[in-house]
């Protein structure tokens, strides 16, 4: 059984982002993540997709490490002037920032990252990518543990694209007591079934809010399929992008549908805590 947090006392704004970056430019994609937190008019938590500072191009992310990443110091601290844009935006909508990173940590490793930008214009590397997918295993190392974002009184679990494709990762967040999951992403042109489907089971299965980002467009076989979305704790998409062109998906979070969602469908109270001895196996 899972122990349910205090609901949100207010309404909370959020945006998720479809957008195009720059493959290996990172001041430039910080210039343009700006220009989109702008967009999302003083939204206090937007998410950019996956990846979304050097873009998603692993051509570009294996010849250049060294102008792709930005660096986190021991407690997760980015200090990088290429980001100066998108801290001058936070503290202009006076919104939480979620953007898509390749992270460089002290000890050598190599993370797809989720960096928080706060509202006083500070830089965390605040969660890894837990599941790495295909390829990315020959560039990145895998993060070590999950991670909740608290913005005024929402609780929110970070994971990052394939991380969204494991019932168990949104569920580790609804049992850190998340009222939302927020979903960097890059789901390539081809895949907007599972695209459209794992998102808005993650929201049902754990009566949480989804917002999900998603990189768009682009050259093939790096093509984007946009579809940025916010869901609601039921999984329906409450604003929806289209599968290609720039966009921001701006929805409100309302404590009193999360309440009521989580009235009439009772998952996380009734789930057991394990399922049972061994189990049968019957043949026929």
């Amino acid at each position: 059984m899972t122990e349910a947090a205090p609901l949100p006392a207010r309404p909370l704004t959020v945006a998720a982002v479809q957008a195009t970056p720059v493959p290996g430019d990172v001041a430039g994609n910080a210039a343009a993540g700006a220009r989109l937190v702008g967009r999302a008019g003083g939204a206090r938590v937007v998410v950019l997709p996956e990846l979304y500072l050097p873009a998603y191009h692993p051509p570009t992310l294996a010849a250049d490490p060294a102008g792709t990443d930005v660096l986190a110091d021991g407690d997760g601290r980015v200090d990088d002037p290429r980001l100066d844009p998108l801290r001058a935006a936070a503290r202009d909508g006076g919104s939480t920032v979620v953007v898509g990173a390749a992270v460089r940590h002290p000890d050598g490793r190599r993370t797809i990252s989720a960096l928080v930008v706060d509202p006083a214009g500070g830089v965390r590397a605040a969660y890894d990518k837990q599941q790495l997918w295909s390829g990315e295993r020959e560039l990145f190392d895998a993060g070590r543990r999950g991670a909740t974002l608290v913005v005024d009184d929402w609780r929110f679990g970070l994971g990052i694209c394939y991380d969204g494709c494991f019932p168990e990762h949104g569920r580790a967040a609804a049992d850190d007591q998340a009222h939302g999951y927020l979903c960097p992403s890059g789901y390539l042109a081809g895949s907007a079934h599972r695209r459209d489907l794992y998102y808005a089971a993650r929201a049902l299965d754990n009566t949480m809010y989804v917002v999900f980002a998603n990189a768009v467009d682009g050259a093939d076989p790096w093509r984007f399929n946009g579809g940025a979305a916010v869901y609601d704790p039921e999984g329906r998409p409450l604003a929806r992008g289209a599968d290609t062109g720039e966009d921001v998906l701006v929805a409100t979070l309302d404590p009193a549908a999360l309440a009521a969602t989580r009235a009439a469908h009772t998952m996380l109270a009734d789930r057991l805590p394990d399922q049972g001895l061994p189990r049968t196996t019957l043949r026929a």
